[in-house]
């Protein structure tokens, strides 16, 4: 009846437990065993993977974050009207307006605060320089919230924004300047004394005024003929939305910025950066971890693609906070990182080594920081930074502005810029071919066909140029963009671009950069172009010739600027007017710090300059007979290097 039927069913377990007959533990006891042998293997595999493929999991975990954003990135594309990165920040102030974006010197501005703000530079712009959709506007401007809401005004009018470099003065500044194509210049008078944008545009100002350059100022008021005050303007403009039909034809591989690169060879390039691209770089903080809960921490200049693209724009995509410096401080940092509750941060090699040489204190894992993102980290500095400051994420990158491949080290190996997967390479095809130091050129088989280095070796980095992985180029220099396309690397008719650095692939599929080849070194976190240096040289009056180049210092990171120069007839070097002449045009990483009189400068067959030889002699004065001079800048001239300023160098009783 029902009563036995709930009786029964209630009674089941016990059922279960009840002594079963022999004949029954037979099947129990291979299932036993059959669950055992399967445990067994699962604790073998786990065992293996582990101990065979350490990194399988952070694979995996990369893998399937790189696959979504590559998802997202290929709906972007597709999506019409255009969704750019300006149109996220928008998002971002519907969703949460109130938020803090900005911080800047105890000043905080949310999102809709920033967004009305480059709702009144944009009005403003539009009425006083008739700003229309594809117009190129150069900012030269400082780290200040001014900048972040003066580009976003400017791509809500779809203008494409040039970032100079305000360090550069004179001769180079105008060259990039006019290199984008802009009729319109940016700038402001400089909070602090270290700041003197206004100063050098004023110095050029003659040749603006004659190409019909409007030249604004973010200030009320300019007694300089020629120089338009436009604060008052935007504090007068309405700060209600944009139309977006101002941008109505602008579309992903549309040109969003200009940054500025010194290549291999040559003056600084304008490096176009569309949308698209501007998107690739965004998603680099979301690859590493960061999400819209950190603080993020900008240090780096807004001109360069690391602090802009980087920072800036993944915080964007982010929706987080950004902590925005004037410049990077050593002193000040950790107590920024602590104030501010900082959670990410940026760095250049250089700029952890400074963190590492401050003296130690109690306090120093006492932060929130768990990323660091950046690029150029020394492996010995890597090592001292973690066991000083705490077990800090570093997410070491390899990349470039005008490139078309990169790479994250996403498992925190020491040493390594990245780690090659098979979905990498297959969505944005790349590989390292040998390189000839001393011809500067990749070694080609008798096919004429490039030769792929062994694992192991190094190698010259090139990136396939598909539809996935383009290269635009740089803006006005054809001739530029042409010398980094290189063909007939794998099979005839391919095209490759060469990112004109040395790297070599582990047995274990970590990538290590090697160095850089060209005609480009790197000092201070800057890269610096030779040929621009030369021409600073020879405007001295005692130097005929210069040949440029960058030798290693015990202890830096980088090459720090040497230069072989050649006398005109019967001048002496002139210690006093080359240093004046450096000092004057030269921002201080590009200044050479040492001079070699040479009789003459050695040529190649088709007179370029030989430097391979002069690199690897370096500045030892025991070493070398021709006359060296080293940069003082305590006495403000240029001094004979003796053996005892080497060794107080060597030693670094003297700063560089």
């Amino acid at each position: 009846d029902d009563s036995d039927k709930s009786f029964n069913f209630l009674c089941f377990p016990l059922y279960l437990l009840r002594p079963a007959p022999a004949c029954a533990l037979r099947p129990v006891a291979e299932m036993t065993m059959w669950f055992t042998v399967l445990a067994g293997l699962v604790v073998l595999s786990l065992s293996y993977v582990k101990a065979f493929c350490p990194h399988l999991q952070a694979d995996c975990v990369y893998i399937v974050r790189s696959l979504g954003l590559g998802l997202r990135l290929l709906k972007y594309r597709r999506r019409k009207p255009i969704y750019s990165v300006l149109d996220c920040f928008l998002d971002a102030v519907k969703r949460h307006p109130a938020k803090t974006f900005l911080h800047f010197e105890g000043r905080e501005y949310s999102y809709e605060d920033v967004d009305r703000q480059s709702n009144k530079v944009g009005r403003a712009l539009q009425a006083e320089a008739r700003l229309k959709e594809g117009d190129t506007v150069a900012l030269f401007l400082p780290n200040e919230p001014c900048f972040v809401w003066t580009w976003l005004g400017l791509a809500k009018l779809g203008c494409p924004a040039a970032l100079l470099n305000f360090n550069i003065r004179s001769k180079s500044l105008l060259h990039c300047f006019s290199c984008c194509g802009a009729k319109v210049l940016i700038t402001c008078t400089g909070e602090t004394p270290c700041d003197h944008t206004q100063d050098a545009v004023e110095e050029i100002l003659p040749t603006l005024r004659e190409q019909g350059i409007s030249v604004y100022l973010l200030s009320d008021k300019c007694g300089v003929q020629g120089i338009n005050p436009l604060s008052d303007r935007i504090s007068k403009a309405s700060d209600e939305p944009l139309p977006r039909d101002l941008r109505a034809n602008i579309h992903i591989r549309s040109t969003a910025l200009y940054i500025y690169t010194s290549g291999t060879t040559g003056l600084p390039k304008a490096a176009v950066v569309t949308h698209e691209r501007v998107w690739a770089a965004s998603f680099l903080q979301a690859a590493s971890g960061v999400t819209s809960e950190d603080v993020f921490y900008i240090n780096l200049p807004l001109y360069h693609s690391a602090g802009f693209l980087i920072g800036l724009c993944g915080s964007i995509e982010r929706g987080n906070t950004v902590i925005l410096r004037r410049k990077f401080s050593a002193s000040q940092f950790w107590d920024d990182c602590r104030k501010h509750n900082v959670t990410v941060m940026q760095y250049i090699g250089e700029t952890l080594r400074y963190l590492c040489n401050m003296p130690k204190k109690e306090n120093e894992k006492n932060h929130k920081v768990r990323i660091a993102i950046g690029n150029g980290l020394r492996t010995d500095v890597w090592t001292e930074f973690l066991n000083r400051f705490g077990d800090i994420k570093i997410r070491e990158l390899y990349a470039a502005t005008e490139g078309n491949i990169g790479f994250i080290n996403y498992t925190s190996k020491i040493g390594a810029v990245g780690r090659v997967n098979f979905v990498h390479r297959f969505l944005f095809p790349y590989t390292l071919i040998k390189f000839d130091i001393e011809k500067e050129e990749p070694v080609r088989n008798s096919q004429g066909l490039c030769i792929e280095a062994a694992t192991g070796e190094t190698g010259l980095l090139v990136g396939k140029i598909t539809h996935r992985s383009p290269f635009v180029g740089y803006a006005g220099n054809k001739q530029q963009t042409e010398k980094k396309r290189l063909s007939d690397v794998l099979e005839k008719g391919d095209l490759y671009f060469n990112t004109g650095d040395l790297l070599r692939f582990d047995k274990d599929n970590f990538v290590y950069f090697q160095d850089r080849v060209g005609d480009t070194f790197r000092w201070k976190g800057e890269n610096v172009a030779t040929s621009e240096v030369a021409d600073i040289l020879t405007m001295a009056h005692c130097i005929l010739e210069a040949n440029v180049y960058g030798v290693k210092v015990d202890g830096h990171e980088g090459r720090i600027g040497m230069a072989a120069v050649t006398l005109k007839e019967g001048q002496d070097f002139d210690c006093s007017d080359t240093y004046s002449y450096v000092v004057k045009y030269l921002p201080a990483y590009a200044r050479p710090r040492f001079i070699r009189v040479q009789p003459c400068l050695e040529m190649t067959g088709t007179f370029k300059m030989k430097k391979v030889k002069l690199v690897e002699e370096g500045f030892n004065p025991s070493l070398i007979t021709d006359p060296l001079y080293f940069l003082d800048l305590e006495k403000k001239k240029y001094v004979l290097l003796t053996e005892d300023i080497y060794k107080a160098i060597t030693l670094k009783e003297i700063k560089l």
